[in-house]
């Protein structure tokens, strides 16, 4: 099975906004944790191929060191858009499933996505992994590619099981610590710094915020 994940990468300067960090600082932060996301999807054997959507040239830059596939989002609408434009890309050349990933969730490691993977439901499936506070969506499998529209930005984690029923019987909801940890708010970035995951990665980043 070919499978390709897909990271939605927004401009840096218009990201996270609700951590009330100077522009600086949230720059740094979105580069540390799509450099980590990029570096455990890259060596992980389950992912043929990952593409980021995007038009932040510095996303774009880290990228190219992961041998990603970049499709640039001009109109950067939403998620959605960004993830339909993958969608395209991903049928037209021969992919059976994709795994959709945001950016900020540092702490995955591959073994979260052995773990997620190995619910595979066969003909065809979709499989959630809510955030930790089961508003967001933080991993979606989906297969086929197209089995169903993505409804990112807006209770995405209720929507996405409430459409994935409607097109599929086989849906599984998985839940996995380091996966559902993003960082949306501030609450969530001081939530992260508390958990004993990734010592050195926790250390750059409390430099970033100093």
């Amino acid at each position: 099975m070919k499978i390709a994940a897909i990271i939605p990468v927004k401009t840096f300067s218009n990201a996270k906004t609700r951590l009330k960090l100077p522009p600086n600082k949230v720059e740094e932060l979105c580069k540390i944790m799509l450099e980590e996301i990029l570096q455990t999807l890259s060596i992980s054997p389950q992912i043929e191929k990952i593409l980021l959507i995007t038009k932040e040239e510095k996303a774009i830059e880290i990228g190219k060191k992961f041998n990603t596939i970049t499709i640039i989002d001009e109109k950067e609408e939403s998620v959605n858009h960004a993830v339909s434009l993958a969608d395209e890309y991903l049928l037209e050349n021969g992919f059976n499933a994709s795994i959709v990933f945001p950016q900020d969730i540092p702490f995955i490691k591959t073994q979260d996505i052995d773990f997620i993977l190995k619910h595979q439901l066969h003909p065809n499936f979709a499989i959630i992994v809510p955030s930790r506070n089961f508003d967001g969506t933080n991993a979606l499998v989906r297969m086929p590619i197209n089995l169903m529209k993505t409804h990112y930005d807006n209770d995405s984690y209720r929507n996405h099981m409430i459409t994935a029923k409607e097109h599929t019987l086989n849906v599984a909801m998985v839940f996995v610590k380091r996966v559902m940890l993003d960082v949306d708010s501030q609450e969530d970035l001081e939530f992260l710094l508390e958990q004993n995951e990734k010592p050195e990665l926790v250390e750059k980043i409390k430099k970033i915020l100093n």
